[in-house]
C-alpha cells in the first residue's frame, strides 16, 4: 500500500488531466523499484538507477520556445535562442497534452527552487515517467512532508515524452518541444525524455523572473565558500572545469551550476542537486562525483561493461553526453543551506584550445563585462570530422541558451554588483599551453588549482603584473607552485611569431562575435575588448 504524501487540495485535474492514476511524491527508492519492475531501467553496481532517455540524449535548443504575450513581448530578447510561440497555439497544444496524459499512470512531485527562502519558488512536476520524478527529486530542493501538506505550486511542469506534436497543426518545429509560458506559469515539455529540459526550463524561468522582478542576478556558475566566509563564483561553459574546480577539499560547495546574487550580496543555489557529465569519469579524477553515484542517483545513457552491471564510463556509444543526477547531500563537503555571503572572487573559466590566453589574468570591470558578454571557450574538433583546427565558441553570459533577456542586461547587473562588492574578477585558461591543440598540451590541473588558491587567499594582490600586448589582460609575473614561464603564454611557445599570429586571430574572433552586442554596450565595456584585431 502506497504511503500518499500530498497537499490536501492537490489534484492533476486542476490541470485538465482526467481519470489519471497519480502517484504523489514517491520516495526515490519506491520510484526505482517501479522502474525496475516496468523494465524502464537497470540497477548499476553502485545501487544507482541507469536509464536510457530515448531519442534525445541532450537538450534541443531549436525546439525551445517562449510564449509571446504581454509579460514577455517587450522584455525578452527574441531571436534564435528565445523563439516566440503564439499564446493561442500554446493553449491548444496544452489541451492536447493534458488530453494525452488523461487516463494514464502519472508521477507528481512537489519541489521548489532557490535555497534563499526570500526567493523560494514552488514547483509541481507531473510526468508519465517514474525516473523523471527521481530526477526532479534530485535536482530541485525537497520540501518536508509537513511543507507538502500545505503546498501550493507557483510553477507547473508537464512532461509528456511520448506525446508527439504535429508541427503543421501545433506550431512547433518538429515533434518535440519545451515551451515556457510566463503568464500561465507553465513549462510544457513533449516528445523528449531528456531530463535536462526540466532543469533548464526552470533555470530559464528564473533567469527572467529574478532580474525583472526581484533585482537579483541569475548566474550559470558554480560557487563555494571558504572558512573565512568568503564566497567564490566560477563561470564556465561545458568542459572548462566549472564542476571540478569548485570541488575543493578546503572549501564547502554551495552548488555546481545555477545561482542567484541578491542586492544584499547573498549567493544562493537555485537547485538541490547536481547534474554532472560522467564521460571518462574515474574515482581518481573526480572523487566527489564518482562517490555520489549510489542509491538515489540517476544515471543517463551509460553502458554497462559486458556481462556485468558495472558502468563503463568510457563508452560513448549512446552519446558523449552521459550524465548523472544526485541530491547535493551525496557530496560530503557542502554548505548547508546552499547559501554564501560576501562574494570576493569571480573566475571566468575558458578552455582556450588555441593556447594563447594566459593561464590566469586579472580583469578590469570593463574587461569583466566584455568577457562575460562574450562567454568564450573553444571547441576541439573531433578527428572524425577531419578537422584539426579548434573552433572558437561564444555563449553570452556563459549560458546563452537559458537567458531570456538581452545579455547586456545581465552584464550591467554583474558590473554593478562587482563594483559595489569590490570583487576581484579573474580570467582562467584551463585549455592549452605551449601551442594550440595538436601541438601544445592541456594546462596542468595542479597549476590551475594553485593559481586559483593564490587568488582566493589574496596572495596575487601583492605581486607584479604585466599587460598582455594583444588582449590587454593583466598577467601576474609570479605565482607560488607555478613555473614562471607558464604565466605568460608566449613564453611556452617555441615559435613566437606563430603565437602572435594565433593570438591576433583569436582577438579578431572576439571582435567579430561582439558586433551583435556593440550598440547595447557602454564605453567602459567596449574598452574591455582586445587591443588588436
Amino acid at each position: 500500500m502506497e504511503n500518499i504524501i500530498k497537499s490536501v487540495n492537490a489534484s492533476v485535474e486542476d490541470y485538465g488531466i482526467k481519470n489519471a492514476t497519480t502517484h504523489w511524491n514517491l520516495k526515490p527508492e519506491e520510484l526505482q523499484k517501479i522502474c525496475l519492475e516496468k523494465g524502464l531501467g537497470k540497477e548499476a553496481l553502485s545501487g544507482a538507477l541507469a536509464v536510457n532517455t530515448g531519442e534525445f540524449t541532450g537538450r534541443s535548443p531549436m525546439d525551445r520556445f517562449i510564449v509571446k504575450d504581454e509579460i514577455s513581448a517587450d522584455k525578452v530578447w527574441w531571436g534564435n535562442i528565445n523563439q516566440p510561440f503564439d499564446a493561442e497555439k500554446f493553449d491548444k497544444l496544452y489541451d492536447k497534452v493534458v488530453d494525452y496524459l488523461s487516463g494514464k499512470e502519472l508521477y507528481a512531485r512537489d519541489a521548489y527552487a532557490c535555497a534563499d527562502d526570500r526567493y523560494r519558488m514552488n514547483i509541481r512536476v507531473v510526468t508519465e515517467l517514474p525516473w523523471a520524478s527521481i530526477f526532479a527529486n534530485n535536482m530541485f530542493l525537497r520540501p518536508t512532508e509537513e511543507e507538502i501538506k500545505n503546498f501550493t505550486p507557483e510553477w507547473t511542469i508537464l512532461q509528456a515524452p511520448s506525446f508527439m506534436a504535429d508541427p503543421l497543426e501545433d506550431g512547433t518545429r518538429q515533434h518535440n518541444f519545451a515551451i515556457l509560458n510566463f503568464k500561465r506559469k507553465v513549462i510544457l515539455i513533449g516528445g523528449t525524455g531528456y531530463t535536462g529540459e526540466i532543469k533548464k526550463g526552470i533555470f530559464s524561468a528564473l533567469n527572467f523572473i529574478l532580474p525583472v522582478y526581484k533585482d537579483t542576478l541569475p548566474m550559470h556558475c558554480s560557487a563555494n565558500i571558504g572558512e573565512d566566509g568568503e564566497t567564490a563564483i566560477f563561470f564556465g561553459l561545458s568542459g572548462t572545469g566549472k564542476t571540478t574546480l569548485s570541488a575543493d577539499p578546503n572549501r564547502k560547495l554551495i552548488g555546481d551550476d545555477e545561482h542567484g546574487w541578491t542586492n544584499d550580496n547573498t549567493i544562493f543555489n537555485f537547485e538541490g542537486g547536481c547534474y554532472a557529465k560522467v564521460i571518462d569519469l574515474s574515482a581518481e579524477k573526480e572523487p566527489d562525483i564518482f562517490n555520489a553515484i549510489k542509491k538515489g542517483a540517476l544515471l543517463e545513457n551509460v553502458i554497462f561493461k559486458e556481462g556485468t552491471n558495472e558502468v563503463d564510463f568510457t563508452d560513448t556509444s549512446i552519446t558523449q553526453n552521459t550524465r548523472v543526477s544526485y541530491p547535493i547531500d551525496h557530496i560530503k563537503n557542502i554548505q548547508v543551506p546552499s547559501i554564501g555571503k560576501n562574494p570576493k572572487n569571480i573566475f571566468f573559466l575558458t578552455a582556450d584550445a588555441f593556447g594563447v590566453l594566459p593561464p590566469i589574468s586579472k580583469l578590469t570591470p570593463g574587461q569583466a563585462a566584455y568577457h562575460f558578454i562574450s562567454g568564450y571557450t573553444a571547441k576541439v574538433a573531433g578527428t572524425e570530422a577531419g578537422v584539426d583546427e579548434p573552433q572558437p565558441s561564444f555563449s553570452a553570459c556563459f549560458g546563452a541558451p537559458f537567458m531570456p533577456l538581452h545579455p547586456t542586461k545581465y552584464a550591467e547587473m554583474l558590473s554593478k554588483k562587482m563594483t559595489e562588492a569590490g570583487v576581484n574578477v579573474w580570467l582562467v585558461n584551463t585549455g592549452w599551453t605551449g601551442g594550440p591543440y595538436g601541438i601544445g598540451h592541456r594546462m596542468s590541473l595542479k597549476y590551475t588549482r594553485a593559481m586559483i588558491t593564490e587568488a582566493l587567499e589574496g596572495r596575487l594582490d601583492s605581486v607584479p603584473f604585466e599587460e598582455h600586448p594583444i588582449f590587454g589582460l593583466s598577467m601576474p609575473t609570479v605565482c607560488e607552485n607555478v613555473p614562471t614561464e607558464v604565466l605568460n603564454p608566449i613564453n611556452t611557445w617555441e615559435n613566437k611569431d606563430a603565437y602572435n599570429d594565433k593570438a591576433t586571430h583569436l582577438a579578431e574572433s572576439f571582435h567579430k562575435n561582439f558586433e551583435q552586442f556593440k550598440e547595447f554596450a557602454n564605453e567602459e565595456i567596449l574598452a574591455g575588448a582586445p587591443k588588436v584585431g
